[in-house]
């Protein structure tokens, strides 16, 4: 058995990205960069407005001063003719300065007939004018491969005036859940020794939510022969398969057996957490497995903390990025962790963190309200009422 932060290690050391793939933008959202973005322009490519009202210079400002307009400038339009003493041109936002113009005086503080602008209102310090490249310069680095794509990037880079970008490829995941006591959900009622298999549902969103696609979802008894046939086909049709159940040491937990064909070899087979000890995570046919515990919580949690680093690993993104735990206030007491790492189920008040009722690791209901893991070393003491706890979005 080794601790949280050794396997964590043996991931990075072990996980390379998949490949790269040039994808155009409409397709980028949620990718990772596999190349450097620099700005293809500036921006703006020109000093503009940033309001609508009137340009001039600025030795023309002042409370009282009757303008002639010689223009009218709009964002995308042709610039307006240069300004001589005593004009203005009418200006909207985002539309270019004429000649000679420095400042705009926003259209709230003046009066116009068409022909001249009186400013009647003390217009106040601000020249409301962005400069050319103040934004950014044409060559700038804007966004740094092993960017994930989210709706802020996604704006960087379609700003940068690109039409396409190298990423990474997605995995493809495949969810194996074994167990006789296995129904699927609205089945169990007929059958009073089943229970609705639930965790694959919740393995499949998270590997979503971490860029993977979901190929299939199976279900299997515990039989081993007919584990070892859908160890095959999950294997043929993903880079990633995830056992879920049959972690154990069980007489019929064949969650490693069930890949034995395929020559599985382990990285790592316990982990010294709670909960979720029995996880483990090997390679077969050059494709990576997972083994989740079958009990919901620690499915869940083991997820967040292994699955989703290994397919960020194959996204080129690095584990801090992927496990972004931050400090937070605790409202609740947290208590010293045992003699493993323990992730204790969370929830977010106004106050800080508080602990869920329940740390069962076969409980399902408190799922629903546990947005945060708090992690505890077994070397740091309890986390009191107004304490800071080291935690994970969940």
């Amino acid at each position: 058995m080794i601790g949280f932060d050794e396997a964590l290690e043996l991931l990075a050391e072990n996980v390379l990205p998949l490949g790269t793939e040039q994808v155009d933008l409409i397709e980028a959202g949620g990718r990772v960069l596999a190349e450097p973005i620099h700005a293809a322009i500036a921006a703006p490519r020109c000093a503009v407005s940033a309001m609508d009202g009137y340009a001039l210079r600025n030795a023309d400002a002042a409370v009282g001063a009757r303008l002639r307009i010689i223009g009218t400038s709009f964002a995308g339009g042709r610039p307006p003719p240069p300004l001589g003493p005593g004009d203005c041109v009418r200006i909207f936002t985002g539309a270019a300065l004429p000649g000679g113009a420095d400042r705009v005086v926003m259209q709230e503080n003046c009066t116009s007939n068409g022909a001249e602008m009186e400013i009647i209102a003390e217009f106040g310090p601000g020249w409301h004018v962005r400069a050319a490249a103040s934004d950014f310069a044409e060559g700038d680095l804007l966004l740094a491969a092993g960017t994930l794509l989210e709706a802020r990037t996604m704006v960087t880079l379609a700003a940068a005036d690109r039409a396409a970008a190298l990423v990474y490829k997605r995995p493809r995941v495949a969810i194996v859940a074994t167990g006789d006591e296995l129904a699927p959900p609205g089945s169990a009622r007929d059958n009073p020794l089943t229970i609705p298999e639930s965790v694959s549902f919740g393995v499949a969103v998270l590997a979503q939510q971490f860029g993977a696609r979901v190929e299939g979802r199976f279900s299997g008894a515990d039989d081993l022969a007919a584990l070892r046939r859908l160890a095959g086909r999950a294997l043929s049709l993903a880079n990633v398969v995830v056992v879920t159940g049959g972690a154990s040491v069980g007489e019929r937990d064949y969650a490693k057996a069930m890949f034995a064909e395929q020559e599985l070899e382990p990285l790592f087979t316990k982990v010294a957490i709670k909960p979720g000890k029995p996880v483990w995570i090997g390679r077969a046919q050059g494709r990576w497995v997972v083994g989740l515990p079958g009990n919901p919580t620690s499915a869940l949690v083991t997820a967040r903390l292994f699955l989703a680093p290994l397919l960020g690993l194959l996204q080129g993104r690095t584990i801090d990025a992927v496990l972004n735990w931050i400090n937070l206030p605790v409202a609740g007491a947290f208590p010293a962790a045992d003699s493993r790492t323990t992730f204790v189920r969370s929830s977010l008040s106004d106050a800080g963190l508080v602990p869920l009722g329940s740390q069962d690791s076969g409980a399902q209901a408190p799922l629903s309200r546990a947005s945060w893991l708090v992690r505890s070393d077994p070397s740091r003491a309890q986390v009191a009422q107004g304490g800071q706890a080291l935690a994970l979005a969940f």
